[in-house]
């Protein structure tokens, strides 16, 4: 086979990893953003039944209400579920490894556009093409095995801003969308 072709399934390779990773990176950063905002919206939970727990224990004590004393003894019960949930589950701590793992990807997404710019200018050996293919699917790996888990929510809204909102896309079509003239594939074919 001549270095011209290899170049070809090298760069349809290369091309498709891409787009998996422009897919991680938005799923990533969807999800990161999910746990942000569900980690805001417990705290405000958290505060919110704390002042109504701290202003019914007062009414309770120095008044004669014992409406109040259930219903403050009901928000307790339901404060300390939610304390006891956050205690197992540091939500900060999880959109924060996802917020860096979608940092990561960025990257390495962008390593991609970068090594698919040389391909197209002709400027890259096909060892060395080989080379920084492998060196990149190492570094995916190694953030792959660090990154927390995605939720399913995050991968709908990955679909959403990909497919529906077109932020990123993984077509032919779609892919080159992003790239200069120079790099894409229809008009270069």
């Amino acid at each position: 086979m001549d270095t011209n072709s290899q170049v070809k399934i090298l760069e349809s390779q290369i091309r498709e990893c891409f787009g998996r990773v422009v897919w991680s990176h938005k799923t990533q950063e969807k999800c990161a953003d999910i746990i942000s905002n569900r980690h805001n919206v417990i705290k405000y939970i958290q505060i919110v039944l704390s002042a109504l727990t701290t202003t019914g224990v007062l009414i309770a004590v120095f008044g004669e209400n014992k409406i109040i004393g259930i219903v403050t003894a009901i928000l307790s019960a339901i404060l300390f579920a939610i304390n006891t949930y956050v205690k197992g589950h540091d939500l900060g701590e999880i959109a924060q490894k996802h917020s860096e793992s979608a940092s990561d990807l960025w990257n390495v997404r962008e390593e991609y556009f970068s090594l698919l710019t040389d391909i197209k200018a002709e400027i890259i050996e096909l060892d060395v093409l080989i080379e920084k293919r492998d060196s990149l699917k190492d570094r995916l790996n190694n953030i792959y095995k660090g990154s927390p888990r995605t939720i399913n929510k995050a991968y709908k809204e990955a679909t959403k801003a990909l497919k529906l909102n077109e932020e990123l896309t993984l077509s032919n079509d779609e892919i080159d969308m992003f790239l200069p003239n120079e790099l894409k594939k229809e008009i270069n074919e």
